[in-house]
């Protein structure tokens, strides 16, 4: 299993803004001590991103979150694998997903894990981890996977995937942050970020499991909603609800800061967030 210390990033800038100014941020991320970079896997080009990252910096892991089993078949994908861990051996880790709107996806993800274990260089278990959130999903990870990488949940769900993956499989929980102590303006910003998100059945659906309701869904979501999925406020309130998903059985907390310019390195948020977490 890689090494992705306690506290990592996850960031969509890092995935599709300039390269070179992607990697310069890399390299600062592992200066301010995170363990591991999470970047979204989507859509061609991601094994070169991931290269560069790694190119860049020491030691940090690089970890996808996710790659979609639709866009790359399963031997292209382990072929990616095996050429980065030849050059950075250890500090790649696969983390794979069935995105939104699909049928069958079930049994989809499982040929695409056969198609893993089958390819001419093969991509060990405990070298990928599955976006799971149902729970057929999650004894698929437990069983063919080094665990899970659940994405906007509440603290709940952790526990709750916890008792299904047992005490030995990683849990790397993300976890978007808003850095604003105004209730109305954090929620407001938090509202704009998952709008896509609460129009996604996989993500309801998810959330309905762990207690929220219809109503809940409505209107950008509920205040209880937006407070469950989004860790906002100070560094102290943030600390908090990074210690309540360890608590909940999370080995490792990816978090995503929401800046106010989705366009632009969230710096500065991620020296504050490394002035919070990270000892």
């Amino acid at each position: 299993m890689v090494e992705l210390g306690r506290i990592g990033i996850w960031s969509g800038e890092l995935r599709r803004l300039d390269e070179h100014a992607a990697c310069e941020s890399a390299a600062e991320l592992e200066r301010l001590g995170y363990g591991a970079l999470w970047i979204p896997g989507r859509g061609a080009g991601v094994f070169e991103r991931v290269r560069a990252l790694l190119g860049t910096t020491q030691k940090i892991t690089v970890a996808t979150g996710i790659l979609s089993i639709w866009d790359i078949p399963a031997a292209e994908v382990a072929a990616g694998y095996h050429a980065l861990e030849q050059d950075f051996p250890g500090r790649f880790l696969l983390g794979l997903g069935v995105s939104h709107g699909r049928e069958k996806t079930y049994d989809a993800f499982v040929a695409f894990l056969d198609g893993l274990d089958q390819a001419a260089t093969p991509v060990p278990a405990n070298r990928r981890v599955l976006a799971a959130l149902g729970p057929r999903m999650l004894k698929l990870a437990r069983d063919r996977s080094a665990g899970t990488h659940p994405y906007n949940v509440p603290v709940s769900y952790i526990g709750h995937a916890r008792e299904a993956l047992g005490t030995d499989a990683l849990i790397a929980a993300e976890q978007a942050v808003i850095l604003d102590s105004d209730p109305t303006s954090a929620r407001a910003k938090a509202r704009q970020f998952l709008d896509f998100y609460l129009k996604a059945p996989n993500y309801t659906n998810n959330l309905q499991r762990e207690g929220l309701d219809a109503s809940d869904l409505q209107n950008g979501g509920s205040d209880r909603l937006i407070d469950a999925i989004i860790a906002w406020g100070d560094n102290a309130a943030i600390r908090e609800r990074i210690n309540a998903l360890f608590a909940a059985g999370a080995n490792h907390v990816c978090v995503q800061a929401i800046g106010a310019n989705r366009d632009a390195f969230p710096t500065a948020e991620w020296s504050a967030l490394a002035s919070a977490l990270i000892v």
